[in-house]
């Protein structure tokens, strides 16, 4: 998750909402890295969920992520948990609860919910105040 707050401090810097993500294999290696880049890219699916599973599907040559552990520095969107239940990951770990629009525990549970053909473990919470703290000074600075 360390590794995930430093790629979210990237994308604050490059203008985009801090939020990095991890895809790491079943031996504990990092696959993929990504960070928000809808700014950088104009493209509003640029989130860094979605660019991590992309980057992981095609390191392990399958779109099946099992086995695979996915890191994230703020609660996934419901477009985010959607792509993480397609992509089968096995465990989802986040950061800050994201009480506007968090879809795996704050606002929705896509995970759980009976329409979901996918069942993860989730862990929130995780290094909560570091994500916390990391958004606020971001989102503060750009308010003044």
């Amino acid at each position: 998750m360390v590794k995930a707050l430093d790629l979210a401090e990237q994308a604050g810097i490059a203008g985009d909402v801090p939020v990095g993500a991890i895809v790491v294999d079943s031996c504990g290696k990092a696959i993929a890295m990504a960070m928000n880049r809808r700014e950088q890219d104009q493209d509003p699916t640029a989130h860094a969920e979605v660019l991590a599973l992309r980057q992981a599907g095609l390191a392990l040559k399958n779109w099946h992520l099992t086995d695979c552990t996915l890191y994230v520095t703020l609660e996934p969107c419901a477009m985010c948990a959607g792509a993480i239940g397609l992509a089968r990951i096995k465990t989802l770990v986040y950061g800050a609860d994201d009480r506007k629009a968090g879809a795996v525990r704050s606002m929705w549970n896509i995970p759980d919910s009976p329409l979901s053909n996918h069942r993860l473990q989730v862990i929130g919470g995780f290094l909560e105040e570091s994500c916390r703290s990391q958004l606020q000074d971001w989102f503060g600075k750009r308010r003044q």
